[in-house]
């Protein structure tokens, strides 16, 4: 959806004489530990490739998490407590950028009539807000204690997920842009091998319709940044990693890989 849908929607825009395009990414695209961040940064790289080959002008906006969307975790702590709990935290120190709808709706709009062609907009979040301090006031707004009368459980960081996530890469953080909008700020392009790109992209789909494990290492190539933060314990199941990422190699999942097929189970 994210990578093949963008393409298709850019593709039907670029024929229709369409103006501007603008995708929303998000933090999770900056040195991506799960498939979703990866395909984002996918996307980032559709935007740019399309800008430089078409008379539209595509940008992407890139930002964190928007209070009150659909999956955000402000309901899910409300349900929880409703339930008479207990909220679940993956960790206890866990942080992550928040914006209102609001907010983001607005800075989008911004960055759409900035357009400048092959553009990532990174939007200033702000500082992030530690999720177990959200969590204890949210707690404490309707009216109970955590720990006391409201039990707050920790239940480990899943495959995937981060301690804190990024808004820049490390080769972008000093080549950062400013625009007329003060938290609104430019991204410095990448450079793509287009030739490579599409020649990957059609691997990618193929491997997708395939739904296997060569998915991965397609993205791999393509996101050279991306490092699923997954490690595989002794009874073969795949489980998040301690701290921000880990970097599993390919080699350590075909020997987990080989044995479980000697097991055969």
């Amino acid at each position: 959806n994210n990578v093949f849908g963008t393409k298709n929607l850019l593709t039907s825009a670029a024929e229709h004489g369409v103006e501007r395009f603008v995708q929303l990414s998000t933090d999770k695209a900056v040195n991506p530990t799960n498939v979703m961040g990866c395909t984002k940064r996918l996307c980032e790289m559709l935007i740019q490739s399309f800008a430089s080959g078409t008379d539209m002008k595509c940008v992407a906006v890139r930002f964190g998490n928007v209070l009150g969307s659909h999956g955000s975790v402000i309901p899910l702590f409300e349900e929880q407590i409703k339930r008479g709990g207990p909220v679940t935290i993956t960790h206890p120190d866990i942080v992550r950028y928040f914006m209102t709808i609001t907010e983001a709706a607005q800075l989008v709009l911004q960055a759409g009539g900035l357009a400048k062609g092959g553009s990532i907009y990174v939007l200033d979040m702000g500082e992030p807000v530690k999720i177990m301090d959200l969590a204890n006031r949210l707690i404490r707004f309707y009216g109970y204690e955590p720990g006391v009368n409201m039990q707050v459980k920790i239940t480990g960081l899943r495959p995937g997920e981060k301690l804190y996530e990024e808004l820049l890469m490390d080769a972008e953080q000093d080549k950062m842009l400013k625009t007329a909008h003060n938290k609104i700020f430019i991204a410095p392009p990448m450079d793509i091998d287009l030739e490579k790109f599409y020649t990957e992209l059609q691997e990618l789909k193929a491997s997708a319709q395939h739904n296997d494990d060569a998915v991965v290492e397609c993205l791999q190539e393509m996101v050279p940044s991306y490092h699923p933060n997954r490690r595989v314990r002794a009874d073969h199941t795949v489980v998040a990693a301690s701290g921000n990422t880990i970097i599993l190699s390919r080699e350590e999942l075909e020997k987990a890989r080989k044995l479980h097929d000697e097991k055969g189970d």
